[in-house]
């Protein structure tokens, strides 16, 4: 695959591109993301589905300035998909060979289960989560796409979108007849012969933005969307809130923004029914989608579209991008682990905590390129907004602790307060950090040394097998819990 790569998706109300560079061979980073609202299908469901002449210009226009974005960007490959409009339009090789002969661009007009496949994908590796069902609402149709311990199922795609609706049912103001034609083609996916899970990975603009919504009701402490969760049944009154407001003056009351007036009622009262009918309690938001499911399909196309098993694809960026010394990095993950086993017996914590320590302790030196004096919080400010993926948002803010607390003392109460619906307990906050703060400081000269530990009657023993001068003088300046002492021999 090329270093740097360009996504196009055609979708029918937006298009959207994301450029990807790959930092090994794995791992990769966004570097742009672009959207144009460009709403090719305008129109169409009213004329037989056929595209418009003002829509497919606004469309053509804003693909010769993508494509301007992907040279500068020095791109060597682009994909271009297009979804349900172009695939619905008896019209649409017009404007496919207009794109072809003009601009040079190959669109590929995909089918609606490969569309589903592509979400899913995306969903399977960039979202924390085994069993779900994801759920795109787009302009002209919704796809989904079942997973079960981590393997997509089934998929399939139904033509349920903001734009269709809007010109068939909503315009019209018959909101029963809309009900009754989402009702109707739900059938299909609940007589699938596949048990569909409790948890929904919600894809597409309306759910994204439904979700910023409930993230600002909640005062929820991050501003990350991707992997953001909520329980459906408390934020019912925010779906309900939407499909029942008469004007748009009420919807930006609400919190919804100007450029989704046109859409949000219609993707709202659609992503509604959806979870009502499935019976769904929970929502994990994905910002991730069709244009990252092509990307990985490409990438990991000789691994069955998914990672290696053990492997984050937002930590090894980060550790690519920004040099970590592999020896250092490796050695401090090594030995994190180390110190969390042999103390388990007094911390008790579960075993999800020492892979987030193990994680922090590789990460720990990314921010001292930005600011050595302060590494520390640098480190933990860059990761809030940069473990992009793959992570729950509790993970990512307790590594972004654990790394902000890797020093002599431990937190106070205080210290956690603003991200406190987020974070463990205080206790072990106090743990984790005096784990990473004697993990580096035992590495204290980047010398990597072989050491043993044993635990005797609460007193950790530490076997060096060099005498490092660094680390003693150092230690009985460590802050610990309670019912933990150190012996170095």
């Amino acid at each position: 695959m090329a270093k740097v790569t360009t996504i196009i998706d055609i979708g029918s109300n937006s298009m959207r591109m994301v450029v990807m560079q790959k930092s090994s061979r794995f791992a990769f980073h966004l570097v742009n993301e672009t959207k144009a609202r460009v709403k090719i299908s305008e129109g169409s469901y009213e004329n037989g589905g056929n595209l418009q002449e003002v829509p497919m210009q606004r469309a053509f226009n804003s693909l010769k300035s993508f494509l301007n974005i992907s040279k500068s960007l020095k791109s060597r490959k682009i994909f271009c998909v297009a979804t349900s409009a172009m695939r619905d339009a008896p019209n649409s090789k017009i404007f496919v060979n207009k794109v072809k002969n003009e601009l040079g661009l190959d669109i590929k007009i995909i089918d609606g289960s490969k569309e589903a496949y592509y979400g899913g994908v995306a969903a399977l590796n960039l979202i924390n989560a085994n069993n779900f069902i994801t759920v795109d609402i787009g302009g002209g149709s919704t796809e989904f796409a079942i997973v079960k311990n981590g393997n997509i199922e089934h998929v399939l795609s139904l033509n349920i979108g903001t734009v269709r609706l809007s010109e068939l049912y909503f315009s019209k103001g018959d909101i029963q007849g809309a009900k009754n034609y989402i009702l109707n083609k739900l059938e299909e996916l609940k007589t699938c012969g596949y048990e569909i899970p409790e948890i929904v990975i919600g894809i597409g603009g309306s759910i994204r933005a439904l979700s910023k919504i409930v993230m600002k009701r909640n005062s929820y402490p991050l501003d990350v969307l991707h992997g953001f969760s909520y329980d459906v049944p408390s934020n019912k009154y925010v779906f309900d809130a939407i499909i029942n407001a008469k004007n748009n003056n009420t919807l930006k009351v609400i919190g919804v923004k100007k450029e989704r007036f046109d859409t949000i009622k219609e993707g709202t009262f659609i992503f509604n029914t959806i979870l009502e009918e499935l019976n769904i309690k929970q929502v994990i938001t994905s910002g991730a989608g069709v244009r990252e499911g092509v990307y990985l399909t490409d990438l990991l196309r000789n691994s069955n579209c998914k990672f290696p098993s053990n492997f984050n694809v937002s930590v090894r960026s980060l550790l690519d991008r920004f040099e970590v010394d592999n020896k250092t990095s490796s050695y401090n993950g090594a030995n994190a682990r180390k110190i969390f086993d042999v103390l388990k017996p007094i911390h008790q914590l579960d075993d999800k905590y020492r892979t987030l320590l193990v994680i922090a302790s590789k990460l720990h030196s990314i921010g001292n390129s930005l600011n050595f004096y302060k590494g520390n919080d640098s480190t933990a400010d860059f990761i809030l907004n940069g473990l992009n993926y793959d992570f729950l948002h509790s993970s990512r803010v307790t590594v972004a602790h654990i790394i902000k607390f890797s020093k002599k003392s431990l937190p106070m109460q205080k210290d956690i307060t603003r991200y406190r619906m987020l974070l463990p307990s205080l206790e072990t906050m106090q743990w984790l950090s005096f784990m990473i703060s004697l993990n580096l400081l035992i590495n204290n000269d980047l010398s990597s040394p072989k050491v043993e530990y044993n635990l005797k009657d609460s007193k950790l023993c530490i076997d060096m097998e060099s005498d490092i001068y660094l680390v003693k003088s150092e230690l009985d300046k460590l802050q610990m819990p309670k019912g933990i002492k150190i012996k170095i021999k």
